[in-house]
């Protein structure tokens, strides 16, 4: 026991300082180099594997507050407030093209000029913007000691929040609306992306809005320790949504979490399992959980979690090459290697090992870090591919960067499991 609990403990040593190359020397500066478009102040909507930016491409708020979110969780686990220039720069353009000062909450994109284009209240944006000012108004407050900044923030976080418990949580059948016109008012343009389709509630919006609330209830009391009362709505919406989870997303027959749903949670749309997903709701389930201190919900619901991540490994991960697949859409498997998948994999199989111990997952774990740093790392020009085959081979068609892939995925899979060694 002995001599695994030293080995444990060199593994994770060597691991740390990967993870935190990974991320200083890669990641970050990459980021930092590239993403600004310093004509408008915002940030490029698309960056070709080349590493050319297109300025007229639109700009959406899942974008910016990612960006936000890393730069700020950077600066507070690294302890380095130079970090905090991209996050400044991420906070000023959020606050000047998306911001809807007239009825609140974020316009889900705006034009490359920063007009705004899509006015929409897509709850997801929302979601992310609530996630990433939350760590920003933390981080003023920890690292730069800026209080008066630090409250406004925090106060901004605050306001989204309380829009989404009035205008996008569904009272009657529990969860969150999938879309809210500008105006917060029902619209039947609800859908994330082309990719998805038009529906009352998904799965990926109700999970972000977990991850979200999971975030606050962590950092508001960094900024007000006093709001006692609005720090206990947070926790108890976070708990439905826990319940929402385990009830009416999750399918008990297989363990794979559905994708969209009708508003009294009636399954709708394609036949499809995302792997990426359900390796990333354990672990985000666990931590929601453990944020809320609930003993008797951890112990209820650690089964689940732990056999969403076995389900997981034994369908979506491929032991020999150590990728991560992608989905399985009408019985039919599609085996490319996405950034964010490999990213949630890692934190989802190392989640898994803490709490069982078992030597799979930590294998898993360890296999999918290779064959990120080995096939889906740009060794050349710098980032992760959007997206390999199975081989290893980049699918040089998807934007290295842009609206949907930034520094948040593999930023935060570096950063969560630095924190737990």
């Amino acid at each position: 026991k002995i001599q695994k609990g030293a080995k444990v403990k060199k593994m994770k040593k060597t691991f740390y300082d990967e993870l935190k190359k990974e991320l200083t020397v890669s990641i970050l500066p990459y980021w930092e180099k590239h993403a600004k478009d310093k004509s408008t102040g915002g940030f490029y909507g698309s960056i070709d594997n080349s590493n050319k930016c297109n300025p007229r491409k639109y700009r959406s708020i899942v974008m910016v507050s990612r960006f936000l979110w890393t730069y700020s969780a950077a600066a507070r686990l690294l302890k380095d407030a130079s970090y905090l220039d991209m996050a400044d720069y991420a906070y000023r353009y959020m606050m000047s093209a998306f911001y809807d000062s007239y009825y609140g909450g974020m316009y889900w994109s705006v034009k490359a000029d920063g007009k705004p284009l899509v006015t929409r209240k897509q709850i997801y944006g929302n979601a992310f913007a609530l996630y990433a000012l939350s760590e920003y108004g933390a981080a003023l407050k920890e690292i730069k000691k800026e209080i008066t900044p630090a409250k406004i923030v925090m106060e901004h976080s605050l306001s989204i929040f309380n829009l989404l418990e009035e205008h996008a949580k569904d009272r009657q059948y529990g969860g969150y609306w999938e879309a809210r016109a500008q105006d917060w008012s029902e619209t039947k343009e609800t859908k994330l992306s082309e990719k998805d389709i038009d529906c009352d509630k998904s799965m990926n919006t109700n999970l972000h809005v977990m991850e979200a609330y999971t975030n606050f209830l962590r950092n508001l009391p960094v900024v007000f320790p006093e709001k006692t009362k609005e720090r206990k709505l947070v926790a108890d919406s976070l708990e439905q949504l826990i319940t929402i989870h385990t009830e009416k997303i999750l399918s008990k027959k297989d363990f794979h979490l559905n994708l969209y749903f009708t508003k009294n949670w009636k399954l709708m749309g394609k036949d499809e399992i995302s792997y990426g997903h359900d390796i990333e709701a354990s672990w985000l389930l666990w931590e929601a959980a453990t944020e809320l201190g609930k003993k008797g919900l951890q112990k209820i619901l650690k089964p689940t979690v732990i056999k969403i991540a076995e389900v997981s490994l034994n369908e979506g991960f491929d032991g020999t090459s150590g990728g991560f697949e992608n989905f399985m859409l009408n019985g039919k498997r599609d085996t490319t290697r996405i950034w964010w998948n490999q990213a949630e994999a890692l934190n989802g199989f190392y989640n898994a090992w803490e709490l069982t111990g078992r030597d799979d997952f930590a294998e898993a774990t360890e296999k999918v870090w290779t064959w990120i740093l080995t096939k889906q790392k740009d060794r050349e020009r710098g980032e992760w591919f959007n997206a390999v085959d199975k081989e290893g081979r980049p699918v040089k068609k998807e934007a290295k960067g842009g609206n949907w892939k930034t520094s948040y995925h593999n930023g935060r899979c570096c950063m969560e499991l630095m924190k737990r060694m």
